[in-house]
């Protein structure tokens, strides 16, 4: 797929920039605190389609905060969502999967040897919703979640090469919320967590467990007013400072920033205008 070799070799060298931001923030960081070392957490890029033209637009966090876009890159009409994945540990994505509308999963990773991805599975158009907010199964390797038709909430475990266990009913009832998001730990303790909304606009918080048969505690209210938003996602620490953000986008555009507090009790500080016009974007 030339789309994929196109994204791929972009990532390799924005990923090493981004990998020089974080050191020296990490490293400014650690001499400031007496040398303690901050928890690593996944920092990924996002992606957009273009409502009108359906090209692919991708932005890179640059460790502020901010982003670093790139675009277009092809045409992506056939694609529902790109989910990435730090399946090394590393703090960047080099893996992901990709779903399309026609209900087919690929993946790709630096240790298949091609820059083509190769056919997972089928039938994922299933599902309302697909996301990786991590490991939730206890190995190396980030899993996935999906959300079916009916509010079924299933996990699947992953194997290095992006195959899939058989799916394990995690519980019903998930099609009370509109979004849900997670991309890494956002109440400190090390395992991924992820937060729901509502549909009267109520945010809520999830703590993961690191059981995949029951990946997550009972919910706790984040608060209410995220209906402001048509957009809530993740792409997991921003800002480099070892603690898990939220993207949310008004439905003028306007992109803020919610950075992460890695307090389960108030997982979030006060939001921060980032950006505007994507609007024009279906955001993966």
């Amino acid at each position: 797929m030339t789309i994929t070799r196109r994204r791929h070799a972009l990532k390799g060298a924005l990923v090493a920039t981004a990998v020089a931001v974080a050191t020296a923030t990490v490293a400014g960081t650690a001499s400031a605190a007496g040398a303690a070392e901050l928890p690593v957490q996944p920092t990924f890029e996002m992606y957009g389609a273009n409502k009108q033209t359906q090209e692919l637009q991708v932005w890179y966090p640059v460790g502020n905060g901010g982003f670093e876009t790139i675009g277009p890159l092809g045409n992506v009409s056939d694609v529902a969502d790109i989910i990435v994945a730090d399946n090394d540990n590393d703090g960047h994505s080099e893996a992901e999967w990709t779903v399309y509308k026609g209900g087919r999963l690929d993946f790709w990773s630096p240790d298949s040897g091609s820059e083509d991805t190769d056919v997972v599975g089928r039938g994922w158009n299933i599902y309302t919703t697909v996301l990786s907010p991590g490991n939730i199964g206890g190995a190396q390797h980030a899993d996935l979640l999906g959300v079916d038709k009916t509010g079924v909430l299933w996990s699947y475990l992953s194997y290095p090469n992006g195959t899939l266990t058989p799916r394990v009913r995690v519980g019903g009832g998930w099609n009370v919320y509109t979004q849900i998001a997670g991309q890494g730990d956002l109440s400190g303790d090390g395992k991924p967590d992820i937060v729901a909304r509502d549909k009267e606009g109520v945010l809520w918080f999830y703590k993961g467990t690191g059981n995949y048969k029951a990946p997550f505690a009972g919910r706790t209210k984040i608060g209410g007013g995220w209906n402001t938003y048509d957009r809530v996602l993740s792409t997991g620490d921003i800002n480099l400072d070892g603690k898990a953000d939220l993207l949310a986008r008004k439905s003028n555009g306007d992109l803020f920033r919610y950075l992460g507090t890695g307090n389960a009790a108030a997982p979030f500080k006060a939001p921060t205008k980032i950006g505007y016009g994507f609007q024009k974007f279906n955001l993966f």
